[in-house]
C-alpha cells in the first residue's frame, strides 16, 4: 500500500515538428502559427477533458491531444471552414481516440474489479501486471471547460456540472462502455451536442446516433447505478474538513481521522487492487499497513477531477520525504454535517510531475 513519467512537449511544437518534416518549411511560417494558435487555442483543454474521459489517463490524454493538433496543423492549410474549427477539432480528437482504444484495455478503479475485502488486517494482494488502472487528472490542466456549448463557458452552473461530469466515478463508468458508444454518450449528454452534429462528426445518421445513446445510457446504469442527488458540503466547510483530514495524517490520530469517515466510506488504492468500504475497516487498513500514519507525513493540496484531491509526502528511514500517493477525495453534506465518503490514493510517483511536484522534495521531515 505505501510504495515517471514527464510531461509530454507542447503540442504545437510537435506539431511544427512533424509538420516541417511532411510539408515543408513554409508551414511553419510565424503567420501561420499566429493563426492557428488563435484558432485552436480556445479548444485545447475542452480536447484534453474529452479525450480524458474518452480514455481515462492523463498521460494517454495529453499524449492524442497532441496527436489531433499536428493532423490539424498538416491539414490547416486546406481548413474550408465548412464546420466550425471545433467540429473539426472534435472530429479529428474522436478519430484518434477512437483509434487508440483499439489498442488500450478498459482502464478502471479497483471497485471494478469486484466486492470489497472484507479482512483488512491481511497480506494485500500483488498487483496485476500490466494492468491499466484509471488516472486523476489535474484541474490546473482543464481551465474551467464547459459543461456544454461554448457560450455557457462562462455560466457558474455550467462550470459545476463541467466539475461533475469530470469526477473519478463517472469517468471510471465511462470506460465499461465500448469505444463508440463512449463517444456518443460523451458528446450527447455530457458536452450537450444535437444528435445532428454528433451524426455529422461520425459520418452517420441521426437515428444510429440515438440507438447507440440509448444503448449507451443502459450500459452506463448498470455500471453505475444512478443514485440520488449528492449534496456537496460549502466552500467554507470543505476546507475545514480538508484541513482536519491533513491533520489527522500529520499527526497520526487515526480517531480523528475515523470520526471525518461516513459510516460506509469507500477506500482505494490502485495498483494495488483491494478495496475496502466501511469506516471501521478503513482504520484497521490504515494501521495495519501504513507504517507511515506513525512515521509523519506531509501533504500538498491540490484538485483533481473537480474534486479536492492532495499529494502527500511519506517520510523514508532516514526522514526525507518522497513522493507517496495522489488523494482524491469525495466530499458530502451528510445528516451529520460534512464527511469523507470515500478516498482513492493513487500509489503513483509518476502521477506528481503531472500536477507539479516533484518526486523527492529534498526536504527532510525529521531529524
Amino acid at each position: 500500500m505505501c510504495t515517471r513519467r514527464g510531461r509530454t512537449p507542447g503540442a504545437l511544437a510537435a506539431a511544427r515538428h512533424t509538420a516541417h518534416e511532411t510539408r515543408g518549411a513554409a508551414m511553419t511560417q510565424p503567420r501561420q502559427d499566429e493563426d492557428f494558435v488563435r484558432d485552436t487555442g480556445p479548444v485545447q483543454a475542452e480536447l484534453l477533458a474529452y479525450c480524458y474521459r474518452m480514455l481515462g489517463s492523463v498521460h494517454d490524454a495529453e499524449d492524442l491531444v497532441q496527436e489531433t493538433l499536428m493532423r490539424a496543423w498538416q491539414g490547416y492549410g486546406a481548413f474550408e471552414g465548412r464546420a466550425s474549427m471545433r467540429t473539426w477539432l472534435y472530429r479529428i480528437a474522436t478519430n484518434v481516440c477512437l483509434r487508440a482504444l483499439e489498442r488500450r484495455e478498459r482502464r478502471d478503479l479497483p471497485i471494478g474489479l469486484g466486492g470489497p475485502d472484507p479482512d483488512p488486517t491481511r497480506a494485500l494482494d500483488p498487483e496485476l501486471p500490466g494492468h491499466a488502472w484509471l488516472q486523476p487528472i489535474p484541474d490546473a490542466l482543464l481551465g474551467q471547460p464547459p459543461a456544454g456549448p461554448a457560450d455557457l463557458a462562462g455560466d457558474p452552473a455550467a462550470v459545476a456540472t463541467a466539475r461533475e461530469s469530470m469526477r473519478l466515478a463517472l469517468t471510471a463508468a465511462f470506460q465499461f462502455l465500448p469505444p463508440r458508444q463512449r463517444a456518443v454518450l460523451i458528446l450527447r449528454d455530457v458536452l450537450a451536442w444535437r444528435a445532428a452534429e454528433v451524426a455529422a462528426l461520425l459520418d452517420t445518421s441521426e437515428a444510429a446516433v440515438n440507438s447507440t445513446l440509448q444503448r449507451a445510457r443502459a450500459r452506463l446504469a448498470e455500471a453505475s447505478p444512478v443514485a440520488e442527488q449528492v449534496v456537496r458540503p460549502a466552500e467554507a466547510d470543505q476546507r475545514a474538513l480538508l484541513d482536519r483530514y491533513t491533520r489527522a495524517f500529520e499527526t497520526a490520530d487515526i480517531d480523528a481521522l475515523m470520526g471525518l469517515l461516513t459510516e460506509d466510506a469507500v477506500w482505494q488504492m490502485p495498483p494495488v487492487p483491494n478495496w475496502f468500504r466501511g469506516r471501521a475497516e478503513i482504520g484497521r487498513l490504515v494501521l495495519r499497513h501504513c507504517p507511515g500514519f506513525r512515521r509523519g507525513w506531509r501533504f500538498v493540496p491540490l484538485r483533481a477531477n473537480g474534486q479536492p484531491a492532495f499529494g502527500v509526502y511519506m517520510a523514508d528511514a532516514d526522514g526525507v520525504l518522497q513522493a507517496h500517493a495522489i488523494h482524491v477525495l469525495d466530499l458530502v453534506d451528510g445528516p451529520h454535517g460534512p464527511a469523507v465518503a470515500q478516498v482513492v490514493a493513487f500509489h503513483d510517483p509518476d502521477l506528481f510531475p503531472t500536477f507539479g511536484l516533484p518526486v523527492v522534495p529534498g526536504k527532510v521531515l525529521v531529524p
